[in-house]
């Protein structure tokens, strides 16, 4: 019986492809999971040995570290045998068997993640500021207290004395964490395929071991938002010109302002944000940023998010140390019944036939990155239309999977990434039954096969190197694995 996931009887290297796409994927969700493996190696913990390779890119004498339950040190980074049950658990967690996943594999995973870290810390074009690390840290808090009530049960959850210690620990994981897909981006960011590359990987897969692809959808949706009223956004400009003054003029604190008032997980350290012009942030966000001098603070502003005031602490070259405050107006009761009248108008006017789903989308539609397509959504792992039902949002999984083609759904309500609440219909364009892969039809997924296939070839030459002048020492339990890199050293 042939397998939903990709390959119906994975051959070595498309085993390896499939593991490696697994455990990426598990890589990123360990950003949002406390565990051990990450941590960085603390001064009276496991003693290193003192010889070190010729090439060893460790420029400092190693600490003594205790050796009790160490599966592998690479660099300065340490891996337990409890780092190897948890990343074992947390695979489970995502609903993969790990039977046929075997321990050799999972360290082998944990040094390739430790190797990249490393590299990374080494590497003078890559960092990451400790205002990330922590706005990180702060969903993954903010997720967790909203889980089970208060921050003091996720402390005792977590079995720490102190929200303090719980953050360090979470800080000093994430910050890893990062550092490793950064170096790992920068490995493949050059990597590409040719058309003809595409066809050559799709031509050597035999028959019987060609992917088959799940039922997938395209589908489009129409957003009518909750208007604002021009009263509510002149209060918080009004607010937020106030606190200007009174930092302005009387010397008052913007951390503190930030810390009481602004909206976002920047509060907790007072508005704090190192950014650069090439942050993922608002256009408008950045453009008045950048066009502050230090100390000075901007008069209030809009961007997709808000309203914030900006002050410019520091320019460190490309970089800024801004801090910042946002607060959201809010739209009314009647706002919001007007905005769920119209959703509910235009669906029967598409029901009725008096315009088209498109049409409509087009003149209505709320949601700017899709208003001018049609509402047409784009799949952001793929690039292309097509989303796999097992990919598709939980929460409209269901409206999605038993609407035919060219159904509209009922009107579903939503929130933005600020719980600001939003209306929506969906319909489905067209759905694509499962089926085994088709060059023309499914070419945008054999190329990516293809581009991860050739991207793992470039990861395995940069770590064929980088082993070999890194130091590395793996517990005599793990000698005899046999890893696909060359952990042990035994070749040159």
């Amino acid at each position: 019986m042939q397998s939903k996931i990709k390959i119906l009887k994975p051959t070595t290297k498309l085993f390896l492809l499939i593991l490696i796409v697994h455990l990426s994927a598990f890589a990123k969700a360990q950003q949002d999971t406390l565990v051990n493996s990450s941590m960085l190696v603390k001064s009276d913990t496991l003693m290193a040995a003192t010889t070190l390779v010729e090439k060893d890119t460790v420029k400092k004498p190693f600490k003594k570290f205790k050796a009790d339950g160490v599966a592998a040190v690479v660099g300065e980074f340490v891996i337990l045998d409890s780092d190897i049950i948890k990343m074992r658990e947390d695979i489970k967690a995502q609903g993969m068997d790990t039977g046929e996943i075997t321990d050799c594999q999972i360290v082998g995973r944990l040094m390739e993640n430790k190797l990249y870290a490393h590299h990374a810390e080494l590497d003078t074009l890559i960092s990451i500021t400790q205002s990330r690390v922590e706005d990180i840290t702060q969903q993954q808090l903010d997720r967790m207290v909203a889980q089970v009530g208060d921050i003091d049960k996720v402390v005792a959850f977590y079995r720490k004395d102190s929200e303090k210690e719980l953050r360090d620990e979470l800080n000093a994981i994430n910050r890893e964490s990062q550092l490793s897909s950064m170096m790992q981006e920068k490995i493949v960011k050059d990597v590409e395929v040719t058309p003809e590359e595409v066809r050559q990987f799709f031509d050597k897969i035999p028959e019987d071991e060609l992917p088959m692809f799940g039922d997938e959808v395209e589908i489009s949706q129409l957003v009518i938002k909750p208007k604002v009223p021009k009263e509510e956004e002149q209060k918080v400009i009004d607010q937020l010109n106030q606190m200007r003054d009174d930092i302005v003029n009387n010397g008052a604190s913007f951390a503190t302002k930030a810390v009481l008032y602004s909206q976002d997980a920047t509060s907790t350290r007072g508005g704090q944000m190192t950014i650069s012009r090439k942050d993922p942030l608002d256009k408008d966000f950045k453009q008045v940023a950048f066009s502050l001098q230090e100390g000075e603070v901007s008069k209030p502003f809009k961007s997709e998010f808000g309203y914030h005031i900006v002050q410019l602490d520091k320019i460190k070259g490309q970089k800024l140390d801004i801090r910042h405050i946002i607060i959201i107006p809010k739209y009314t009761i009647e706002t919001e019944e007007i905005a769920k009248n119209t959703i509910d108008t235009l669906r029967t006017n598409i029901l009725n036939g008096k315009y088209t789903f498109d049409e409509v989308a087009r003149k209505y539609s709320d949601e700017k990155e899709t208003r001018e397509d049609g509402g047409q959504l784009i799949n952001p792992k793929t690039g292309d239309t097509r989303f796999e039902l097992t990919d598709i949002d939980p929460t409209i999984y269901e409206q999605v999977n038993n609407l035919d083609e060219g159904e509209i759904s009922l009107v579903l309500a939503d929130q933005t990434r600020t719980g600001q609440k939003f209306f929506k219909i969906i319909t489905v364009n067209k759905k694509h039954p499962e089926h085994l892969a088709n060059y023309s039809q499914d070419y945008t997924k054999i190329k990516q096969l293809a581009l991860r296939e050739k991207q793992i070839k470039e990861v395995e030459k940069w770590q064929k190197k980088n082993i070999l002048d890194t130091y590395v020492k793996v517990s005599e339990d793990y000698q005899d694995c046999k890893f696909t890199g060359n952990w042990l050293k035994t070749k040159s």
